[in-house]
């Protein structure tokens, strides 16, 4: 009886081993800007983790939230940290172009997935050993400056100024709309810098005032970008203004007030969400981030950051199932894995768009991914 007894403890101890190793935890460590200049953009971010599923596939998704405080240094911080103290299976991250960027060196290091909330296309080309890592859910920059300078092509801009940040955001926005602009025939009178956390502009403002432009393009992100246009407006401009994707929820309409009436923007559908036609693939579920998010926060509190986050979490419950069949969460092997399932996305509608990933692209959004919107009444009105 003691050795049945004995047998029958060893066996259960052997399961018991087993369905742990089966249902071992899966760590997703996150760093976002919930605090600094990029908080308006992180703060939404860090809700939506809230409403992302706890489990995938039968196995527990644990999220470990850091704030980098929309600064560098503290995001490659967080990023080590994430690494060698909880050993993470995949690092979702940063908020803004300048920390995804330094964090591509470690997660390359440690040879982690990461999939970045941030829009330059630097962050995830050109492809290389690094990059190989590294994945991206906002669109391109270039992407949404082809939308923008379409726009303006149609509405008869022959003369255009830039002000953006003078950081990897505004470079990246500027190489990539001048180049498309120029090859438009649209002439660029002016080309002006910024920093997130300036108070006055005025010097750049009159510079872009003297040119005389029809347009002008203000290349910044979240409340911040804000300066400009209302500096602008306090100043007698009546031209066309135009900002990117990076403004695109209620704290910049909120802080830009009437100054930012009949200003135009790309933005993910997910901001006009309701507004879609039924025929548009990305409604149904850009509607149900929307319905889940002010479910929780309130009327008219979603915005396109948020949906980033959304989105990384559609991408990982899409690659883990098939990691999993692969090796186990806390092994190289699951990382790699996972980075191979994420790569081998196709066809996945997200809130903002439809993934088809491939080993040159690490986005994969088309055209289906961005609108054009107009700041009506203090809303955003799709322009149709």
């Amino acid at each position: 009886m003691n050795i049945k007894n004995s047998i029958a403890g060893l066996l259960a101890l052997v399961a018991g081993g087993l369905a742990t190793t089966v249902y071992a935890d899966i760590n997703v460590g996150v760093t976002l800007s919930a605090t600094g200049p990029a908080a308006s953009l992180g703060i939404p971010e860090k809700n939506t983790f809230a409403l992302l599923p706890t489990t995938i596939a039968g196995q527990k998704v644990n999220y470990i939230l850091l704030d980098d405080a929309s600064d560098t240094t503290t995001a490659v911080k967080n990023t080590r940290k994430l690494l060698a103290e909880d050993k993470v299976d995949v690092i979702i991250g940063s908020t803004i172009t300048p920390n995804s960027l330094a964090m591509i060196d470690v997660v390359a290091e440690a040879e982690t997935p990461m999939i970045a909330m941030a829009a330059s296309a630097r962050i995830i080309d050109p492809m290389d050993d690094k990059r190989y890592w590294v994945f991206k859910t906002p669109q391109n920059d270039a992407q949404m400056a082809t939308a923008i300078v379409e726009h303006m092509t149609n509405n008869n801009v022959k003369t255009v100024a830039y002000i953006g940040f003078a950081d990897a955001y505004g470079e990246g926005w500027w190489n990539e709309f001048s180049k498309i602009a120029e090859a438009r025939k649209i002439q660029i009178v002016g080309n002006e810098r910024f920093n997130r956390s300036d108070t006055s502009v005025t010097g750049q403002v009159l510079k872009i005032l003297s040119a005389k432009p029809d347009a002008v393009l203000v290349g910044g992100a979240g409340t911040p970008a804000a300066l400009p246009q209302k500096s602008l407006k306090e100043k007698g401009y009546k031209g066309m203004m135009y900002q990117t994707h990076g403004v695109a929820n209620a704290d910049f309409l909120r802080v830009c007030g009437k100054d930012c009436e009949g200003t135009f923007l790309p933005a993910g559908p997910v901001l006009v969400a309701v507004q879609l036609p039924d025929s548009n693939p990305v409604k149904k579920v850009a509607l149900d981030y929307v319905n889940k998010y002010e479910a929780a926060h309130g009327k008219g509190s979603v915005s396109t950051f948020g949906a980033h986050a959304w989105d990384a979490g559609k991408l990982l419950s899409n690659a883990v199932p098939q990691a999993l069949k692969k090796a186990q969460p806390g092994t190289p092997e699951f990382r790699k894995a996972l980075r191979d399932s994420l790569e081998a996305t196709k066809n996945l509608t997200a809130a903002h768009g439809v993934f088809n990933m491939s080993p040159q692209d690490h986005l994969g959004f088309d055209q289906r991914s961005r609108v054009m919107v107009e700041i009506v009444d203090g809303n955003w009105q799709l322009v149709k």
